[in-house]
């Protein structure tokens, strides 16, 4: 009985929220918002929105910076996986790069500023040796009006995410087979793997590809960090309307998140188009024999981006590390004058309230997501067969739809009910996000485990509920830990749904290392995303040791 609630529970986490969330984001965009004495349905608040100064640019630079994430961290992506799957150097790369799915995008965004900014780590290694420089130049790197380093800091966030959802495509497709046929045709091995492999390996990472896409286009947290400010894209602009002490303004932010809202569609749109396009190109190269053999520098240059990505965050992490214990500084010193802990004493009791919020919503929003996924995976087994392609879609709904489009309706819903800025509804709008990672997690393990373990189990005579708990859990623990690091990460990592539903009295550290941004000093900022960075990555170090552990001397009892 209790395994049918699993599906229901689902379902209604992922499409009561966002539906909800989306009808709340549609009445006050049309006038109608009785709490704030919008009695009647118009177009007000789309005129307030248009007036506003440089509105479509926010929005052109909103629609930009996801196409332009996608194309580019895919094309990497799929370069570097033509190029050198079914290597050595592959397989220690695909290491190397796993660790970054742990660092939540602020961080990796603060990582990358430290490493870029024109007082950051790359001058201070190259002046004043290669460029004379012995003060920082007045070159505007971190937000830059074209918003390139917003977006270079989507794109290395998003090669590791891309990365690992086509990794776990490739085997239903035998690519070593496969290598070896087209090899054998005289294809070099990206084109072979483009004309071969890719048409079966995409339609399976489409979905994760339009998450890609709706949340660079709508995101806020990296924005604010990395991205323009004259004008802001167009999230960063709703969030500080929906934040404005003048509550009419929740009007006009509405009215921006159907904007929002939007934008994300079109590009999709234009996404779709574009795989139209690709297709066809593919085609007729396909069709005309070329076999393009010569692709010795496209291989390298696939190579040398994966690992420019890569490297660039792990640097950049350096470096926060490095700001959180230094003393004075100047530029263009490469290392500190002197470490000290004296900003981390001074830092530490402010830490402590956001640190116990985020522990405490982390660890009960990815308790109850883990638990509901496998509630669901139980009653996939009773059925005999796996949820259909419509489920799929419903999983991945509150990551196509626009954060903004739904969490400002939420939010309304959670005032009107009386509940914001509750841990209960901060736990609730995590869950919404956790329990997709959580489910997509599990899957895999889940179905891969051997039935014959529970054949032999009924065999001796256990039951359902004694086979459930003493040999499938035990046998997958590995992976319900991971599953659990790997939500515990999402949680951490959430920005806007702390802000908007935590309304700016239950703080994260992630909200307040965000809010640092705007100020100047490195070292704090440094402190709270190093934090960031480490909470994650504990994460994950329990769930590879504590399996060790456990197991050390039944080193064969694991998925």
């Amino acid at each position: 009985m209790l395994t049918r609630l699993g599906p229901f529970l689902a379902i209604g986490l992922l499409t009561v929220p966002v539906a909800f969330g989306l009808a709340g984001t549609l009445l006050p965009a049309f006038g109608y918002l009785p709490a704030l004495g919008g009695m009647e349905f118009g177009l007000a608040p789309f005129a307030m929105l248009f007036s506003e100064p440089a509105i479509f640019m926010s929005a052109l630079m909103s629609l930009v910076s996801g196409l332009a994430t996608a194309a580019i961290s895919l094309a990497v992506v799929m370069l570097f996986t033509a190029a050198w799957g079914g290597t050595r150097l592959f397989a220690r790369i695909q290491h190397l790069i796993s660790p970054l799915l742990s660092v939540p995008h602020a961080a990796s965004a603060f990582a990358l500023a430290f490493l870029i900014a024109p007082s950051g780590m790359i001058a201070r290694l190259i002046s004043p040796g290669l460029t004379g420089w012995e003060r920082p130049p007045d070159l505007l790197i971190v937000h830059d009006p074209f918003g390139l380093s917003m977006m270079a800091g989507l794109i290395v966030k998003e090669i590791p995410f891309l990365l690992l959802v086509t990794l776990a495509a490739l085997p239903q497709v035998k690519p070593a087979r496969m290598r070896a046929l087209i090899a054998s045709m005289g294809y070099g091995r990206i084109s072979g793997f483009v004309f071969g492999l890719w048409p079966s390996i995409y339609p399976q990472i489409r979905l994760p590809v339009f998450a890609v896409i709706a949340f660079a286009t709508s995101v806020v947290d990296v924005a604010t960090i990395l991205g323009p400010t004259t004008p802001a894209p167009l999230a960063v602009r709703l969030v500080d309307w929906m934040n404005d002490p003048d509550l009419s303004m929740r009007f006009l932010a509405s009215a921006g998140a159907v904007l929002q809202l939007g934008v994300t569609a079109a590009a999709i749109l234009i996404w779709i188009g574009f795989e139209k396009l690709g297709a066809r190109l593919r085609d007729r190269f396909s069709c005309a024999g070329r076999r393009f053999r010569r692709d010795r520098v496209l291989r390298w240059g696939a190579l040398a981006a994966m690992l420019v990505s890569a490297g660039a965050i792990f640097a950049g992490l350096v470096a926060l590390g490095l700001w959180s214990v230094a003393g004075l500084w100047q530029y263009p010193d490469v290392l500190p004058a002197r470490f000290d802990l004296r900003n981390w004493m001074r830092v530490l009791p402010n830490l402590a309230e956001p640190l116990a919020t985020t522990l405490f919503v982390a660890f009960i929003s990815t308790s109850v997501a883990a638990v509901i996924a496998i509630l669901c995976f139980v009653r996939e087994d009773e059925m005999g067969r796996p949820p259909g392609r419509g489920a799929l879609a419903l999983l991945y709904l509150p990551l196509l739809v626009p954060q903004v489009a739904f969490l400002f309706g939420l939010q309304l819903l959670f005032i009107l009910t009386g509940v914001e800025a509750t841990l209960a509804a901060l736990v609730f709008a995590h869950l919404v996000f956790v329990l997709p990672y959580a489910w997509l997690a599990l899957k895999d393990p889940w179905r891969a485990f051997d039935r014959r373990y529970d054949q032999i189990a009924a065999g001796l005579g256990k039951g359902p509920v004694r086979r459930f708990f003493q040999i499938r859990l035990p046998m997958l623990a590995r992976p319900l830990l991971a599953v659990a690091a790997i939500g515990f990460s999402v949680s951490v990592g959430l920005y806007l749904p702390t802000v908007l539903i935590g309304a700016g009295r239950l703080t994260t550290i992630t909200t307040e290392a965000v809010a640092l941004a705007s100020g100047g000093n490195r070292r704090v900022i440094g402190i709270y995303a190093f934090m960031q960075m480490v909470l994650p990555a504990a994460g994950f170090a329990v769930a590879t040791i504590v399996p060790a552990l456990i197991f050390r001397r039944y080193r064969d009892m694991h998925v």
